[in-house]
């Protein structure tokens, strides 16, 4: 059928594979960026430099200790967890009682202090991060041919994005972590200690930034402007999806990633734009998203 379009099957199944892999980290940052909106009501904008940071810190640990991709991808969500956590200590804890903007405004300002002085450090030209040999090559399906490591980027996503959303959304801990958004005066009164759930929230999202950041670093060269130039979009998911709706994130953002994949195929000029598109047909439909729930 593709053939009478013109369309040969190894190009549109290349290129859904392509949407695929971009839905997968739609799908990990947009679900990062739900849970600390849809839990902590704030709107972080360093979510983008802080999956850039991921990228860097697999980078550093293989060039500087040593330490390769399978230690990276334990090691790295940590670290970029712990300076989140550090973080929403220091400066975001402050402005939970102020308007969403005061906390945009202070994530803003905080991605360009961390891409500037990476980009300062490193320049902009981009670093190389090899893929682990247990993953090198490919493998024939027989309409295309599949590297292992796209394969493995998608199965590694979704097993990350429907484990936080089962954990969230199916056990006790989920449940105290929801009951805290809506009542933290209740729930503390249980004796759970409410401010430390948030402050680690906000550590687990921003480790999901660099759980992503390890896996796009052999795909992508490691390089300051990575997460600058994926921010909008994950944003542009989020709100398709519905602000803070878990399940939604994820399904929007490799759903998304498909049509972005098909786009490319079909119709090459508009793949830049068609998110953006979605999102204001979404938006004048359903301006809570298409998960979201109306207040």
């Amino acid at each position: 059928m593709f053939e009478l379009l013109g369309i040969p099957p190894q190009a549109l199944f290349g290129q859904l594979l392509l949407g695929l892999i971009n839905g997968s980290f739609y799908a990990m940052l947009s679900l990062g960026l739900a849970i600390i909106f849809g839990l902590l009501n704030i709107i972080n904008f360093t979510h983008g430099a802080q999956y850039m940071l991921g990228a860097f810190v697999a980078w550093m640990l293989l060039n500087y200790l040593g330490i390769g991709y399978w230690w990276a991808l334990l090691l790295v969500p940590i670290i970029v967890g712990a300076t989140g956590i550090i973080i929403e200590r220091l400066l975001i804890s402050r402005l939970y009682h102020l308007d969403h903007l005061y906390g945009l405004l202070l994530t803003f300002g905080l991605a360009l202090i961390l891409q500037g002085l990476l980009r300062n450090e490193y320049g902009i030209s981009g670093l190389p991060y090899g893929i682990p040999a247990e993953l090198a090559g490919g493998t024939n399906l027989g309409f295309m041919f599949l590297p292992n490591y796209r394969g493995w980027v998608v199965i590694a996503s979704l097993a990350v994005c429907l484990g936080t959303w089962f954990v969230i959304e199916k056990t006790r801990l989920g449940a105290y972590l929801r009951a805290a958004t809506e009542n933290p005066t209740l729930v503390g009164a249980f004796g759970i200690n409410v401010p430390l759930m948030i402050t680690l929230t906000y550590g687990f999202g921003v480790a999901l930034a660099g759980f992503a950041g390890v896996l796009a670093a052999p795909i992508y060269s490691v390089n300051p402007n990575m997460g600058a130039d994926l921010i909008i979009v994950v944003f542009a998911v989020v709100v398709i999806g519905g602000m803070g709706s878990i399940l939604g994130s994820v399904i929007t953002g490799f759903g998304l990633g498909l049509v972005e994949g098909l786009t490319r195929v079909f119709y090459p000029e508009g793949s830049a734009v068609v998110i953006f598109v979605i999102m204001a047909i979404v938006l004048m439909i359903k301006p809570a998203g298409l998960f979201g729930r109306t207040v």
